[in-house]
Formats: C-alpha cells, sequence, structure tokens
C-alpha cells in the first residue's frame, strides 16, 4: 500500500479505526469499517504505547482495532507537513487498544524477554517458503508453530515451482512436516496454484505473510491484490533474494479481505507454548504420549516410545533435533518472561509500599 508521508483528506472521526502501519510515535489508520479508505495518520503517547482493556500498556501493531479520539480544543495536528493540520484541528490520538483475538508473536529482536506483536486479529497466516532455493524445513517448522500459537489458520505457500523440475515432489517433502496443513504450490509468473489462495480472500478475512527474504511475499502479495502494491526485487548474483519490505503494512485485497506483508525473516526467536508445539509436531507428540513415563527424558529411559521410533526409522532424526530444538527455545523465552513478571509485581508492590508510606506522612 503506498501512502503518503503525511495524509490529508477529511477529518478522522472519533471511533474504532484500524492500524495499518505502525511508525514510531504515531499509526497509519482507517476506519474499522472502511479498510479501503486513505489511511491517516494519528498520534501515539509520548511513550508510544496504548493502554489495553486490563489496563496494561503495550505498543500498537498492524491489525489492531483501536479507539481514535479527536480533541475539541484547537492545536497542531501531526498530519501537517508543518505540525499544523489543513483545519488547524487538534491532532486526533490513540486512547485505547481493543482485546486481541488473535496474536502473531516473536521474540524481540535484541533477545530481551519481551515479545513483539507481529501482525494482530489476523484470520490465516501464509507461511511462505521458495522452492528455489531447496525449501529449509526446520524454519517452515518453526514458523508453522508461530502460527499454531497465534491462534490463526497456518497455511504454507511455496513460491517459484516454474524454477524446479519437480515441484509436486518437493511439496509432498514440506507436506510431510507441516502436519493438518494445507500446502500449496505457486508460481506467479504463470498464475498456476493461485486459484486455491484466492478463495482464501473473503470479506472480512485477515491474513499475514511471513517467511524469509526473497521468498517472493511481495510478489505473491501484488498477484493476489490484483495490482501492484509492494515493491519488489530482483534476485542477487547469489540466488539469494533480496530483501525489498522493510515494514510491515495492512494491504486491501480483493472482495473485502486484508493482508499484512511482513519484512523477510532471517532468524525468529520462538514464542511459543506446548499446544503449538504438539500441533506442528503431532507425530512427535503421539510417540511420546506412549513412553513409559510420563516425565520421560527421552534419553536412556527404558520404554521410551520416541527413541524406539528414532531407531526404527519411524521418526527421522532430523524431525527430532528440531523439535527438541524449538521445545528448549520456547520453554528459555518462558522462564525469561515469568523472570520479567516477577520482578515487575516486585516493583509494583515496592511503589505501592512506597506510595502508602508517603501518604501516611503527609497527613494531617
Amino acid at each position: 500500500m503506498t501512502s503518503p508521508a503525511h495524509p490529508h483528506g477529511p477529518a478522522l472521526a472519533a471511533g474504532p479505526a484500524l492500524v495499518v502501519r505502525a511508525d514510531r510515535g504515531a499509526v497509519l489508520v482507517v476506519p474499522a469499517d472502511d479498510v479501503a479508505a486513505a489511511p491517516r495518520r494519528v498520534a501515539l503517547d509520548r511513550d508510544g504505547l496504548v493502554p489495553q482493556p486490563d489496563g496494561t500498556r503495550v505498543p500498537p501493531t498492524v491489525g489492531d482495532v483501536v479507539d481514535v479520539a479527536v480533541p475539541d480544543v484547537a492545536g497542531p495536528d501531526v498530519t501537517g507537513p508543518d505540525g499544523a493540520g489543513p483545519d488547524g484541528d487538534a491532532p486526533p490520538r490513540v486512547a485505547a487498544l481493543h482485546p486481541r483475538r488473535t496474536a502473531l508473536v516473536r521474540d524481540s529482536a535484541d533477545r530481551t524477554s519481551l515479545a513483539q506483536v507481529m501482525a494482530a486479529n489476523v484470520d490465516v497466516v501464509l507461511v511462505v517458503e521458495h522452492l528455489d532455493p531447496d525449501p529449509d524445513l526446520g524454519r517452515v517448522e518453526r514458523l508453522l508453530t508461530l502460527a499454531w500459537r497465534s491462534g490463526a489458520t497456518p497455511v504454507v505457500v511455496l513460491t517459484k515451482a516454474d524454477l524446479v523440475p519437480d515441484p509436486a515432489g518437493m511439496a509432498a517433502e514440506v507436506a510431510a512436516v507441516a502436519l493438518g496443513v494445507d500446502v500449496h504450490t505457486v508460481s506467479v509468473p504463470t498464475g498456476d496454484g493461485l486459484d486455491p489462495l484466492r478463495t482464501l480472500l473473503r470479506p472480512g478475512v485477515a491474513l499475514v505473510a511471513v517467511g524469509p527474504s526473497g521468498a517472493g511475499k511481495s510478489t505473491l502479495v501484488n498477484a493476489l491484490a490484483g495490482r501492484e502494491v509492494m515493491a519488489t526485487a530482483e534476485r542477487r548474483a547469489d540466488g539469494r533474494g533480496r530483501h525489498t519490505t522493510t515494514h510491515r503494512e495492512l494491504v486491501p485485497l480483493a472482495d473485502g479481505a486484508v493482508l499484512v506483508d511482513t519484512p523477510g525473516i532471517r532468524g525468529v526467536g520462538l514464542v511459543a507454548d506446548e499446544d503449538a508445539l504438539d500441533a506442528t509436531f503431532a507425530d512427535v507428540a503421539a510417540l511420546a504420549a506412549r513412553c513409559r513415563f510420563r516425565d520421560c527424558a527421552h534419553g536412556s529411559e527404558p520404554g521410551c516410545a520416541v527413541r524406539e521410533a528414532l531407531a526404527t526409522g519411524e521418526l527421522a532424526e532430523r524431525r527430532y533435533d528440531s523439535w527438541r530444538r524449538l521445545a528448549k527455545e520456547a520453554a528459555w523465552h518462558a522462564q525469561r518472561a515469568d523472570a520479567r513478571l516477577a520482578a515487575e509485581e516486585r516493583a509494583r508492590r515496592r511503589r505501592a509500599t512506597r506510595d502508602y508510606h508517603r501518604d501516611v506522612r503527609t497527613r494531617p
């Protein structure tokens, strides 16, 4: 979606709005009931956070529904190029965040205990992976785990099918690790495989595309939108894709659907739970349920169904290693998040105690 840096137009009315892009200190929004409207820039509070219904404050993200407050008093309007609005009105501001139906969450880039919400209120997560170069099965498993954890429905899209001799065979290999998930091979230049994806574009449906740089996400978005809404780039000389999308942005598609295009993902810190891992690795979870001991660590314990499956070849070593790695990573993040929450609770209690004693000292 191409949006001017300081969009002008009719004054933005107070009420629910859909975030189509989040920038530092402001968001671009459209009316929640008119996704095709021209986006308007709305200011955030100084800390860049928005209050949730439970009172906590979080940064808004693409797909969020927010309440916009338009002050009655006159003042500068952040939508204007010089700080003054076209009508001299006070700037509209984001007042509150509606509860999120779903949330695609990754570990923060700085490896802290804070998580980053990549997209909110999405219904379908398109896990986009290229067939040329060969697909990375471990990356597919990682992104599927993120998708299952979000609460949305994952769908795998394998791009560049026209560049390989056996796309069906390669898709079968991916399908073997994408259990319970639809897997589609597509070629945007020829149009092959796009029709099944277009059936997902129903009114009110929100999709998000995730995948590595060079997987062809922007090209796929343009094909589904029926127009060029995202910049694309030629592949580099080494065959790897160039990084084109630099921000998350919501794009109106056909039939009232919308799609969030995301920057290419080189490394994704996992934020997952046991249910999400079990959904991605349903085969391993079923084996683990057959172990003699419920707390089996799948090492040297007798009666370990997982180790037996590895010995017989029923379970591939690569699949097992991927499961163990993602499970450890998810547990590590959960421990850090618990420690952060405990620290925040201790700080809250200290503030409450300090405020109480201050009130006592100031009483007449």
